[in-house]
């Protein structure tokens, strides 16, 4: 993980697409900083499409999609993006399984829930589990007194012995039935809404990222930017950013904003 600083110019210059992670990436201390809205917006209104790319919950996701300053979302770590249309005053929603298959795997994640609370004291059910379509959310310190490395190691592998795709996030340990994550549904949406193709054009993408649940995005974009909590999960990633800022949270994500819109403005 290099300094931000050490991405070439040219780089910088040539990134279109902005995705991001919320959690302790885009946030402190569980609180949106107003400068780290303020970049999403300086970011959008100087043509970049952006896009935060996250665990959280497909509710959050509409409102998001609908007030942010941002082309879209991908939410539930890959089970669905949406995108609003300002103009049609319509929400595109697309989801990775169907409702049939999401109803029937939100049944065999209560029996994952109903072990991994009996099994892990201190664990709790994520307060917006209510508004999620797709995954189970088990809380292991945004809500509950923090659990150690052991616990939330615990927790993900109950999951994944039950059969499901587990992810650790800097709060959430998160898990679902089905073959998709944060980067196979950014496929989608880079299509559908940003005209990209993301295996074509990755050179000019940029992920910011912050935990474990991000490795697939660090691991595929040749840019992709880490905010400096990132180091608190070193060797327990299977892949780091490219580029690590000084500032953690929003501090770091309004770092990142500043490196790319200096670098257009400099290209124009």
């Amino acid at each position: 993980m290099r300094p931000l600083e050490d991405m070439p110019e040219h780089e910088a210059a040539r990134v279109r697409l902005v995705l991001t992670d919320i959690d302790d990436t885009m946030t402190h201390e569980g609180r949106l900083p107003a400068e780290a809205y303020r970049a999403v917006e300086d970011l959008s209104n100087a043509g970049f499409v952006v896009a935060p790319i996250t665990g959280r919950p497909a509710g959050w996701c509409d409102l998001i999609a609908r007030i942010w300053p941002v082309a879209g979302i991908v939410g539930e770590n890959g089970a669905l993006y949406f995108a609003y249309d300002r103009a049609a005053r319509t929400m595109r929603r697309a989801f990775a399984a169907t409702e049939a298959e999401r109803a029937a795997n939100r049944a065999r994640l209560e029996a994952v829930k109903e072990r991994v609370l009996a099994e892990v004291p201190g664990s709790a059910v994520s307060a917006d589990q209510a508004y999620r379509e797709a995954d189970l959310a088990i809380d292991f310190c945004e809500d509950v007194a923090p659990l150690g490395p052991e616990a939330v190691a615990r927790i993900k592998a109950i999951f994944e012995e039950m059969g499901a795709v587990a992810k650790v996030s800097s709060i959430h340990v998160n898990g679902w039935f089905g073959q998709y994550d944060k980067l196979s549904m950014t496929r989608r949406f880079a299509r559908d809404v940003a005209g990209l193709d993301v295996d074509r054009d990755r050179d000019r993408i940029i992920f910011v990222g912050d935990s474990p649940n991000d490795a697939p995005m660090f691991g595929f974009f040749p840019n992709a930017c880490g905010v400096a909590g990132v180091r608190d999960f070193a060797g327990r990633i299977d892949a780091e950013p490219a580029y690590v800022t000084r500032g953690g949270g929003g501090r770091g994500f309004v770092e990142i904003a500043k490196r790319l819109l200096a670098a257009r403005a400099g290209a124009a």
